[in-house]
């Protein structure tokens, strides 16, 4: 029983990998694809292979229930060593791991099959597909990762996953500035989990997830030095915070909505927002064990939850407004976390993703089944939610509405004083390298030139 369960896992991971070579070679060898029938082998092919990974993820998690298991792991050999580190591919399967397997394989499934017909005859259609395939890879390396390593080695093929599939419309400048914008703030909070990962060493000399005491899933070895601890989680929070879209660099979110509906729709609404949720999760009694770190989170979440809900409710388009209501819950959900309630993020995470999964690919069809209701009506739909609005005094409701409208000045803030101060100071530098370097040379620049 227990070797029909390394297989079962196994299939996890190898069915999406096979389909994505498949893919991506058949496409670098240049093969036509322009038929009907070669859009339908290629959709096909990524729903099979998701639909397989999520059989698999069930029969590993009913084989560990029957076996009593806590978890499995898989370790490949080291394939290189430096000193006294060494790196292996490690992978597990606990029931945190496999929920989140589960929710990928069926997300992935959906969107496959839901993007055959609104993307027919698109000419990014097997891009799509390329990239949707990597994506869904990715995530299921990142969610039975044993290492944090390995984490970070699926964090960032989902970040580059996601930043191609927002430029996905690149014959228009938009999407490509906002795919470079969603892109530099994944590797601006990256560094987080890279210093992370190095820190976990030194801490307590390894990276992987052990069985935590009492806890239904693997963690991270608590620190034994308390600034360890605090240097790791906060560290690993600075990464969640980019990934999930929290405040204060969730404003790339709405930005993200620029790619196709079906890849708005798994990526910032269902998996991809959740992944730094996920790493919170799995480190979450590391929050336990710090009463400064998970007060710091709840009030992470507590200043997310509360800057979407205000800006949402001012903002004038359907998919804006799903962002900041994903960053809403989001908030919500890393709150759960910080106060001790890893189950109930969970179940509140899944239910989350597969609602709001829904609401993004109905999206283009909301404004015409509410002109349909008001005309069956026979009247204007009431706005809800006004007691929001009740609760701010009337001399402050304009000046709250305009700082709504303007998204919080997030934008303001981080381009002109923090990205402008680092520009400023770096091409000061720059100017002065190349004055050092025409007076080395004894040739003269533009400017004294003009």
């Amino acid at each position: 029983m227990d070797f029909f369960a390394r297989v079962a896992f196994d299939i996890i991971l190898i069915a999406p990998f096979i389909v994505f070579l498949f893919q991506a070679l058949s496409r670098w060898a240049g093969a036509g694809f322009n038929s009907l029938q070669s859009e339908t082998i290629f959709a096909k092919l990524t729903v099979l292979a998701f639909m397989v990974s999520g059989c698999a993820a069930t029969v590993t998690l009913v084989l560990l229930s029957v076996l009593d298991l806590s978890h499995i792991r898989l370790l490949s050999e080291a394939w290189f060593q430096v000193d006294h580190y060494s790196f292996h591919w490690s992978f597990i399967a606990d029931k945190l791991s496999l929920l989140f397997c589960m929710l990928i394989a069926a997300l992935v499934s959906l969107i496959g099959t839901f993007s055959q017909r609104y993307l027919h005859q698109d000419p990014g259609f097997f891009r799509f597909y390329l990239l949707l395939t990597l994506f869904g890879f990715s995530a299921l390396i990142l969610a039975t990762a044993g290492t944090l390593e390995v984490v970070f080695f699926g964090w960032e093929l989902i970040g580059l996953a996601s930043a191609l599939l927002i430029s996905f419309f690149n014959e228009r400048p938009q999407p490509l500035y906002c795919g470079l914008r969603t892109y530099v703030t994944y590797r601006l909070c990256d560094v987080g989990l890279l210093l992370a990962v190095v820190l976990s060493h030194f801490g307590h000399g390894t990276g992987s997830f052990v069985a935590g005491e009492g806890e239904w899933f693997l963690t991270l070895p608590v620190p034994h030095a308390e600034y360890q601890l605090l240097a790791i989680t906060l560290l690993l929070l600075w990464a969640s915070i980019g990934k999930s879209g929290l405040y204060p660099l969730g404003d790339w979110l709405p930005r993200a909505m620029e790619g196709p509906t079906p890849s708005s729709a798994i990526f910032y609404g269902a998996i991809s927002v959740h992944l730094g949720v996920f790493l919170l999760l799995r480190i979450s009694p590391l929050f336990e064990a710090s009463l400064l770190c998970s007060t710091l989170l709840i009030i992470v979440g507590f200043v997310t939850a509360l800057h979407a809900t205000f800006v949402g409710r001012a903002q004038t388009d359907v998919k804006t407004v799903l962002a900041y209501a994903s960053m809403t819950q989001i908030g919500i959900i890393v709150m759960e976390i910080g106060l001790g309630f890893p189950t109930l993020a969970v179940v509140h995470m899944v239910g989350h993703a597969f609602l709001r999964t829904l609401q993004i690919l109905r999206s283009p069809n909301i404004l015409h089944d509410r002109h349909q209701l008001e005309q069956a009506m026979g009247e204007v739909l009431p706005r809800t939610g006004s007691h929001l609005e009740k609760m701010v005094p009337a001399k402050l409701q304009p000046w709250l509405y305009r700082a709504a409208l303007e998204r919080g000045h997030i934008d303001t803030i981080l381009v002109d004083y923090v990205a402008g101060g680092f520009l400023r100071i770096t091409r000061f530098f720059d100017h002065l390298e190349k004055r050092w370097a025409n007076f080395l040379t004894g040739s003269k620049s533009s400017e004294e030139v003009s």
